[in-house]
Parts: C-alpha cells; structure tokens; sequence
C-alpha cells in the first residue's frame, strides 16, 4: 500500500497528465487519512476550481492556507476563488496578507487591483497594476487590467497604450484586441478599431461581443449595411442578445427602416425589460412614427429603470421641445446636465429653451462660459442654436465644425458605396460652351484625406463638354428639403422653383419632409421636373439615387435647422454641393463647395470665417415670391388687440432671438415714446409672463407690450398693415418675418451685425432700397426708432415709397433674383467642368 507522500507524487502526475477525475480521487483518499493535508487540500481546490466549483474550491483552499498560512500560490488561488464568488472585501484582505508575505509577487499586486476594479475603485486598482508591472513588465494580464482601470478613468488613450503592450507580449490576445478596438473608436478611430476587431475575430470568429463592437465601428464609419451584417452576426452566435437587438435597432433607423427599428427594440426589450438604452432609443422611433405620446411614455421608463440617465433626459426634453412644450423641454435639459455636465450639444439645448421662454437669469455668465468651450471646440451647442447667442462669425464657424466632425465627417465619404460622383459625359446645353473635358473634379471640393474625389471619373476623354455645338442638355440641379410643403423656406423659394429656365436646367426635388397635400405641396408638385419622397431612405441611399439622376449641383435647403439630412451631402449626393437659404451661416463642412450670399452678408473681409466658397449674388441673398397673397380684410386695431391710438412697435420674431439687451433697448425707445406699444409673437405664456416682468423691471408698464397669436400666412401679412414700425431683433435678425413686413408694406428697423444671422436683414433692406433703415449700434438703432416714431411724416415717407415701389425693388423681383441665382449656378459648373475647384464668384446685375 502507497505511503501518503506516493499517493500524493501519484496524485500530482496525474493533474500534470490531464486525468484530473482520478487525481481528484487520490486526493480525497489522503484526506479521508490526513484533514488538513496542505498539498491534497491545494491541488483538490485547484481541481474544483478548474471545474467550475466555485464555492468548493474556496472552502478546499481556505482550509489548505490554514494548514499553512506562509504559502503564496495557496493564498493566491484562494483569494481568485473568493474573487470569483463576489467576496471582494474577502479577496482583499487575503492579496493584502500576500503582498505582506511576499512584496515582489506580482500576482499579488495584479490580484489586488483585479478586486479593487470590481469593487468601483479604478485609482487604487490602477497604482496596484503599476506596482505589479514594476515587478513584472512583461506581465500582459497585469497590462489588461490596468487598461481596464485607465478605461474606467476615460483615460483611453493610456488604456490603449495599454492594450497595445498586452499585444507586444501576446499578439493572439483576442480580449486586448477587442478591447484596443473599443478604445479606438472611443479617440474617434473607427476604421482602426475596425481593423483591430478584424485581427480579434480572426482568433475567436464566434465572439459576439466583437461582432457587435465591430458593428459599431462599421455604423460610425457610415458604412451601415455592413454594420448591420455584424449585428445579424452576433445574433446569429448569441439569439437572445438584447445589446445586439437594441443596436441592430439603431441602424435600421439610420436606414430608415423605421418598424424594422421598432420591432429590434422590442426584441430586445423582450429579452431585458429593463434595459433602460432600448427604451430610451424606442422613444426616438416612435417620435420619428409620429406618436409623441408613445414615445414619452419610452424615456419616462427609461428614467424609470436609470433616474440620473443623461441622455434619456435629453432625449425627453428634444420631445417637448417638438412639442413647444418648452418649460418641460427646459426642466429635464437640466435634470440631463445635472446628471452629466459633459453631455453632449446639452449646455446650447437648455439654453436655447430658456431663450424660448425668455428666461434670461445669468444669461451673461452661461454665454461666457458657451463661448470659450466653443473655442475649445467642444460638443456644447447645435450651430443653429448658436446664431441666436454669438455675433461671432469666427465662434460659429468653430460651433459648426465641431458639429460636422463628430455627426456627419467627411470621413463617410470613404465608405465604398459614397465614392464622389463627376459630371457625367453626357451630352450639355448652351451653359457650358467651349469647356474641354479637363480631368473631373480631383481637389474640388477640400476632402483632403477623405478617399474622396481624386480618381472621380471626371470629364477627361469623354468629349461630353467639347465644343457647345448640338449639345442639348441641361444642368441638372437637386433641391432637398424637409419642407416642400407650407412652410416659411417654400413661402420664399416657391416662385423660384417655377422661374427657373428649363431650356438650360433641370429640377429634381428630394423631399425627405412629411407629405402634407396642400396648396404649397402641389404647387411645388407642378413646379419641379421630377419630385421624388425620400423619406423612407437612408443618406447613403439619397445620395446614391442622387447620382443615378446624374444631379450636378446639389443644393441644401436645410443645413442645421430641424429635421436636417446633412449626412446626405456628407457622402457626396452631386459633384457641387451648395447652402442655400435655410440656414443662414456657415456649415464648417469640407464637402459643401458655396453658399449663396451676398456682400451685405459677407463682407470679403469677413469670408476667413466661412468654410465654403462664397457664391455672391448682387441684390439679397434671399429669394422672395411675389405671388404671396396677403389677406384682402383689414382688421381694426381693436379686433388685434391694440390699443385705438399711440404708435405701435412690433416685432414678430420667434422668443428665442430677443435677447436682454434688445429687449432693454426696446423698453428705453417705449419709454422715449409716450403711448406707444409693442406687439409681440406669442407661444408661450411662461414667455410672455416672463417679459412683462422684464418690463416692469425696467420702468414700462407691462400692459404696454401686447401680445399676438399666431394665423394663417395670408391673415398674418394683413395684420402686419396695423403696425407703425417693425424693430429688429439682434443678433439674430428677422430673416422671412422681415421679408413678411416689407411684402405686407411696413417699414423694419434693423441692427447689422458681424454674422450672417445679424446681416440678414440689412441685406433685405438694401434690396428693398431703404437703406436708411441700416443701423450699425444699439445707439443708433434706439434714437432713429425714436426719431421715426416723433417724426411720423418722416416714416409716412419712408412706408408709402416702400408700397409705392414694391414690385419694383429687386427684393421682390424673383424673376431677376432667379437669373441671377442661375448665373451663380452656370459659374460654379463651368469651373467643375474645367476641373477646377471651387472658388468666389461674383454675379453681375
């Protein structure tokens, strides 16, 4: 019969050769001889640990450390079984006797920080994996760890140094793989950390978590049927992965597959009711479906489940915003910042609805501090919400860049299905006569490093533009826009699109709008060559069926303002893609070519802070309908509210562009006009309780502001005949609602400032010829609203030129404004054709 020391040596061959049933069985027999023998006892624990017996090995390997309490490897081994059953204070009371016992056992040190990082406390973990390291550099799991500390820290450049050492040491870790990838694509490199999953799944090609981490990569790429290939993959491997399901779902929405959308979300919530991420994402779709109630009903579960969930926060304020619910919208914008400081676009939103609402406490701190995170380039403000709060065209710029870099790079230009598109070679009209074909569009449009337009096909060769003779096509231009129906943009633009000279264009409408059948919806229907819904398909897509219709210049009518698709132009929908007329700055976008504006709006000296060629024209900028009808009844002041006599001031701006200093300069020209009045726009009564307590507060009995609703457009403009004088707003000035007072006959009084947004109106007021209503300081702007207010033959004058003249002007001359317009557009495809870039251009009268 074996002694107890061959039984052990038998015990231990057979562990070393694999038979670890049998080794097991050696092992208790000396035990049922010796309790406390420390060897059976140790590698007995390590069996049970090594066969998923958890709580068994913890008891077998506590018992051998008792039987003796100086040998590490059990100590060790007991205090990862500890670890793994969630008796972290446990762990880490025996890693400190470890470390205690032997000061150079890396493992100890490496141990220790593994319980520390479960148990929230990354700093501490992460000095534990420095002191590990310094005992061992080449200890990769130590390595691993700390760049799971770091990670925790947002420190994501160290972890991915990390990760990096991980991988010098041991190439084939899948996990430092995955993890490199996330860390990637955290720094704002999705196509590294594409490649790093790639090497990952190359090892363990049934690892769901990296299929689902490369999808993401491949959904910030732009490249979105691949990423959804990923995502069926993961699902594939694990069905019931509610993440999967839950990101399956966002892409379907990015590809406006939007029930698909909606039943991945289900999917997953199916899976996890709780998953408070699915039911905050749930809610965008539903708004998207146009049920807003549903889709509040989602973020409030979502805050159910996560009450300091920033997003599910914001996402509930974007609800009530569409909703004008402004004081909900305002409440949970801050509840999101509270949560998160940092949240993305989330400082511009909050104050942006305390601007609707005309809540100006510590307005001035909040634009100090917007301004300079700014020009630190961070994610703070939406750039339309900015035009209204910095007369900064060098802050805008920077406001929109940040934007552009982080939701629609030039990046997604790279995508193998968004490759730009060149003119094409077929045969042109008159436009374009004696251009040879002269190599395309390479270095057209400033996508330096963005696998863009060198190589583009371009006109080299094709002969389709040598020689004007028999050539009999056109230039083909696209309009897109989510408002080709009743909407202030086609109020302005409807008579355009039916002025435009068909013998040289043609137009191709791209609405991705709702599809409202009303009198502007078929006007426009009637107006465009081709007219096509594009609601239900993704950018990618847009811009691929863009370039199926052979659209040379693509013109957005959006830019940044609500329901924008800019990710459309990000992928190159035309070979010249161009701003116009919905959002008045710049985009800060290297794949938008011009922007149509003017000298009033752009001084030369001021075209530094514009990212895009300049298209000057040589009246306005803006297009103006002459056909608008303006109701035939006239209203007595009493039916509108106002008062039988005394001057009245108005300005029907939206809330958000009156700022403190306007309104305070308002309230002094009231003061300096006895009996006068000033009538406002009102959708909120917060807001209009709000200004009246401003004016109190000033000296100005608050019944001297009145306030109107809101009517239909041809009412809207009749009304407009009560008012003496309209008075601008700054620094965002009345852009349609100037257009509305001029076309209505009622003289605006206007503060030209340094941005676009802040010239809008002075360039309307010169093409109406009162360039006299040009004020260039507050003090200004204040004494002439007084002057004109005291000197009413003076006014008298000046509004009964302005009806006297108002088909004369070139402001409401829209055949004039369309020549020019299409002069601008001949310009800019002559040089593509010549296969030059973009540059200024200047139209003649």
């Amino acid at each position: 019969m074996p002694t107890i020391s061959q039984a052990m040596q038998e015990a231990v061959a057979l562990y070393g050769g694999g038979r670890w049933a049998e080794a097991e069985r050696r092992c208790r027999t000396i035990l049922a001889a010796q309790p406390e023998h420390f060897h059976a006892l140790s590698l007995l624990g390590v069996i049970a640990a090594q066969t998923r017996r958890t709580a068994e090995a913890a008891d077998l390997l506590g018992r051998a450390v008792a039987a003796n309490p100086r040998d590490g490897g059990a100590l060790a081994n007991h205090c990862k079984a500890l670890t793994e059953l969630g008796r972290l204070q446990e762990a880490l009371a025996g890693y400190e006797r470890l470390i205690e016992l032997k000061p150079d056992h890396a493992e100890g040190y490496s141990g220790r920080g593994s319980v520390l990082l479960k148990l929230e406390r990354p700093q501490q973990a992460l000095a534990s994996y420095e002191q590990a390291l310094a005992r061992n550099p080449g200890h990769a799991q130590a390595h691993y760890n700390r760049g799971v500390a770091l990670r925790m820290l947002k420190r994501p450049q160290q972890a991915l140094e990390s990760y990096e050492r991980v991988l010098a040491i041991e190439p084939a870790h899948a996990d430092a793989l995955n993890n490199r990838g996330v860390m990637l694509q955290e720094l704002g490199r999705p196509l590294e950390a594409l490649a790093s999953y790639d090497r990952a799944l190359a090892i363990k090609p049934d690892d769901a978590e990296v299929h689902v981490n490369r999808g993401q990569a491949l959904a910030a790429l732009g490249r979105l049927e691949a990423a959804l290939e990923s995502y069926e993959r993961a699902l594939a491997v694990r069905p019931r992965y509610a993440e999967a399901h839950a990101l399956r779902g966002q892409v379907m929405r990015a590809l406006r597959r939007t029930a698909e959308a909606l039943a991945s979300y289900d999917r997953a919530l199916a899976l996890e009711p709780d998953f408070a991420e699915a039911h905050n994402h749930r809610g965008i779709v539903l708004q998207e479906l146009g049920r807003p109630d549903e889709a509040l009903q989602c973020y409030r579960r979502a805050l159910g489940i996560r009450a300091d969930d920033a997003e599910a926060h914001g996402n509930l304020g974007n609800a009530f915003a569409r909703l004008r619910r402004w004081e909900d919208a305002l409440e949970h914008y801050g509840r999101a910042l509270e949560c998160d400081p940092g949240q993305r676009w989330m400082l511009g939103n909050w104050l942006h609805a305390k601007m609707q609402l005309c809540d100006w406490r510590d307005l001035d701190a909040h634009l100090k501090r917007l301004a300079i995170e700014v020009a630190q380039s961070k994610q703070v403000i939406l750039p339309f919400y900015g035009l209204a709060l910095l007369d900064d065209p060098a802050l805008q710029l920077e406001a929109a860049r940040t934007w552009v870099s982080h939701c629609t790079p030039a990046s997604l230009l790279a995508s193998p299905d968004a490759r730009a598109p060149s003119l094409t070679s077929r045969g042109r009209g008159e436009a374009a006569g004696g251009l040879a074909g002269a190599g395309g569009l390479a270095g057209a449009a400033g996508l330096a490093g963005a696998a863009g337009l060198a190589g583009a096909a371009g006109l080299a060769g094709a002969g389709g533009l040598a020689g004007a003779g028999g050539r009999t096509g056109k230039i083909r231009l696209g309009y897109y826009s989510a408002e080709l129906h009743e909407h202030a943009t086609t109020h302005l633009a409807a008579g355009l699109f039916e002025q435009h000279d068909r013998s040289r264009f043609e137009l191709t409408a791209f609405s991705f709008g709702p599809a409202q059948d009303d009198a502007m919806r078929r006007r426009l229907l009637a107006a465009f060559d081709r007219f096509i819904d594009v609601r239900q398909r993704s950018d990618l897509e847009i811009a691929r069926l863009s370039r199926e219709h052979e659209i040379d210049i693509a013109v957005d009518l959006k830019g940044f303002t609500a329901d924008a698709r800019v990710g459309i132009f990000a992928r190159r929908a035309a070979p010249i893609q161009v701003s116009y007329l919905g959002y008045p700055g710049t985009m800060g976008a290297p794949y938008m070519d011009y922007l149509i504006a003017d000298p009033t709006l752009i001084p030369p000296e001021s075209r530094a802070h514009y990212s895009e060629k300049i298209a000057y024209l040589p009246d306005s900028y803006q297009v103006n309908d002459r056909k608008r009808a303006i109701g035939e009844r006239t209203c007595t002041r009493e039916e509108l509210g106002l008062p039988p006599a005394g001057f009245v001031f108005c300005c029907f701006n939206n809330a958000y562009k009156i700022t403190p200093d306007t309104f305070a300069g308002w309230m002094r020209i009231l003061e300096a006009v006895p009996g006068s009045v000033l009538w406002l726009l009102s959708d909120s009564e917060t807001a209009a309780a709000n200004l009246r307590r401003e004016a109190r507060a000033r000296g100005v009995n608050a019944e001297r502001l009145v306030f109107a609703a809101r009517l239909p457009p041809a009412e809207h403009l009749a009304r407009q005949r009560a008012a003496d004088l309209v008075l601008d707003t700054f620094p965002y000035n009345a852009h349609t609602t100037a257009s509305d007072a001029l076309w209505a006959g009622t003289a605006v009084l206007t503060r030209r400032g340094e941005s676009f947004a802040a010239r809008v109106a002075a360039s309307l007021l010169q093409a109406a010829g009162l360039p006299e209503l040009i004020t260039a300081t507050r003090q200004d702007y204040e004494a002439l609203a007084i002057e004109l207010a005291s000197h009413p033959q003076r006014l008298a004058g000046i509004t009964e030129r302005l009806r006297r003249t108002r088909l004369a002007v070139p402001l409401f001359d829209t055949a004039r404004f369309t020549r020019h317009l299409e002069d601008a557009y001949r310009q800019m495809y002559e040089r593509c054709a010549r296969g030059l870039g973009p540059e200024h251009l200047w139209v003649s009268p």
